[in-house]
């Protein structure tokens, strides 16, 4: 096998052993519009968990399909906490029928 042709193999090799790993810790997201009317783009993700220092945004870590950089610090606590199920109401106090 000539070197161009072992060169080629490693490399194919290469990004089918990259594709898999990362296939396995990410997503595809479909587009869709939000309701202020914006549309999202398709896009990868990681795969949803209870961790915040896996993610692809966190510092540290690199995008693998962008090769973007982490800029999130992952131990900050979020400036505006989603609110629970129910809409973030008090349900403990309200009467049970």
């Amino acid at each position: 096998m000539g070197e161009s042709m072992k060169a080629i193999s490693v490399a194919l090799l290469a990004v089918t052993w990259a594709t898999g790993v990362h296939a396995q810790y990410s997503n595809s997201v479909g587009g869709y519009t939000r309701q202020d009317g914006t549309y999202v783009q398709p896009h990868m993700r990681t795969n949803p968990d209870s961790s915040r220092s896996n993610n692809w945004s966190a510092q540290g870590n690199t995008n693998p399909y962008t090769g973007r950089q982490g800029t999130v610090d992952p131990y900050r606590p979020p400036q505006n906490p989603q609110p629970s199920y129910g809409g973030g109401v008090n349900n403990l106090n309200r009467p049970r029928y």
